[in-house]
């Protein structure tokens, strides 16, 4: 999904959370009473100055997190327009333009993105915004902008030369990738990987004053967000996008405090060894502790009975962080929270119903040409279908979910007719299909833009059996949008 990042989108997140974060940092050391050196001023950087000032870094992240050079690190300076080149590049490399306009769509699907809404060019726009260095795990190179001054660059430094040392140790590009397909795993990998470097950005910070994060009290991540919200391009950004910018540090953050608590820094080897198997375990660190077994939910088949007229964009899984996500888009963190917090296992399908013309056995891929269109708004984008199962930790759980999410459902379609209602059983006719969702004990099923011969065909094959006949249709004034 749109929420599963790719490398790209982390490495510009980062540089713009650590460059409104330092002041936020810096405050809470002040707050222990310790004195903190702030940055000096220096005219653009020399390749001499930058190799010297990335060396003395680099000796002493090594010295924070224990993970020693093993080989010698490539360094270089860039200029923003070198950076940029990069960055686009790793974009389309990392997941391919078919790849991405699923993860859109599928965000679209769940009313998480608004209709024909261009992830691609608001990232390239946050990378040319906020671009500063990055640490390249393909080629083993760390490089920063040449147009920074390198005093004002050390706390960016510290949080990509420890990326560079994890590297050297846990190869973290493979590492992260080998938790796909399963999207939500390979964001709580992603967050093990921010998180860590945040903690160590921290410890580097207080470096001199005797304290580490250790010695900080529960710290609040929020405060390192700063003005970021208020930047020109994610002040543009739709809410649930800034949400996934921010995950994998400020949650990865607390998860790393947590794991960190106690035995430090030699703690770290082993959470590459047995990572968190869900963004579950970063919201909820004891789960971790308690090696929570990861959740497996199914979907059957369903591409026959859908027919041919369809293309399946995505299969795949939301974990906590995306349902929570998907509740408070539409009803607040408040109501979104508690629910989402009995998650238990999940799977999702998207389809995307073919343009007329194209063949039905045609699943071609779009490539470079395709994207450009959809960029310039002149691919035709086809009606969307949604397939959800997600189980909850028990019945009690359940039902929260079927009340929360009917709620949720009311806002998403804000224009409904035909609606339905029971106990345990919810359905209307919306602007683009039919709109269902059933739970039985402690598994809800929601299928949006089909009808109802579909949603019938999917509670079979799950081995539900046929829903009561104690529903009645709502009360005209109940089936209008407004409510």
């Amino acid at each position: 999904m749109a929420y599963a990042r790719n490398r790209t989108l982390r490495l510009a997140s980062a540089m713009l959370l650590i460059s409104v974060g330092i002041t936020a940092v810096g405050t809470v050391a002040r707050q222990q009473a310790v004195p903190v050196k702030p940055p000096a001023s220096s005219n653009a950087a020399t390749n001499a100055d930058f190799a010297a000032a990335a060396d003395e870094v680099l000796g002493q992240m090594s010295d924070i997190t224990g993970l020693k050079l093993i080989s010698p690190l490539k360094k270089s300076l860039r200029t923003r327009e070198q950076i940029r080149a990069y960055v686009i590049k790793e974009m389309d490399e990392d997941k391919d333009a078919d790849e991405r306009y699923a993860g859109e769509r599928s965000a679209e699907a769940f009313g998480l993105l608004p209709k024909g809404f261009d992830l691609d060019t608001l990232m390239i726009d946050l990378l040319t915004e906020q671009i500063a260095g990055l640490y390249d795990p393909k080629a083993h190179e760390f490089y920063v902008a040449d147009w920074i001054p390198i005093d004002d660059q050390k706390m960016v430094m510290a949080h990509e030369l420890t990326h560079a040392l994890e590297d050297q140790h846990f190869h973290i590009e493979n590492w992260s990738k080998a938790a796909r397909p399963n999207d939500d795993a390979e964001l709580a990998r992603e967050a093990v990987l921010e998180g860590s470097a945040m903690a160590a950005m921290v410890d580097y910070l207080m470096a001199g004053t005797g304290r580490s994060l250790q010695d900080l009290p529960d710290i609040n991540p929020a405060m390192l967000l700063g003005d970021m919200e208020n930047t020109p391009t994610l002040a543009k950004a739709p809410p649930f996008l800034k949400d996934a910018l921010i995950f994998p540090y400020l949650d990865g953050l607390t998860f790393s405090a947590a794991v960190l608590k106690g035995a430090g820094w030699s703690t770290l080897p082993g959470v590459f060894t047995r990572p968190p198997v869900s963004t579950q375990q970063i919201l909820h660190p004891e789960l971790y502790r308690a090696a929570k077994p990861a959740p497996v939910v199914t979907l059957p088949a369903m591409d026959k009975t859908i027919g041919p007229g369809w293309k399946k964009l995505e299969d795949n899984i939301m974990g906590e962080f995306g349902w929570r996500e998907v509740l408070k888009q539409f009803l607040g963190e408040a109501k979104a929270t508690p629910v989402s917090t009995g998650w238990d296992g999940d799977r999702y399908q998207v389809y995307e119903q073919k343009p007329v013309g194209e063949p039905k056995g045609s699943d071609q891929k779009g490539g470079r040409q395709n994207d450009a269109a959809q960029r310039a708004g002149t691919a035709k984008r086809g009606k969307l279908l949604l397939i959800a199962r997600l189980r909850l930790s028990d019945e009690e759980k359940g039902r929260q979910f079927f009340e929360t999410y009917t709620l949720a459902l009311d806002k998403k379609h804000t224009k409904r007719s035909d609606e339905v209602k029971q106990r345990d059983f919810y359905s209307f006719t919306a602007a683009d299909g039919g709109v269902f969702l059933r739970c039985v004990a402690r598994d809800c099923v929601t299928l949006e833009g089909g009808d109802r011969t579909l949603f019938a065909a999917l509670t079979k094959e799950l081995g539900w059996g046929p829903q009561t006949q104690t529903a009645q249709a709502l009360e005209p004034h109940l089936s209008h949008a407004g409510n």
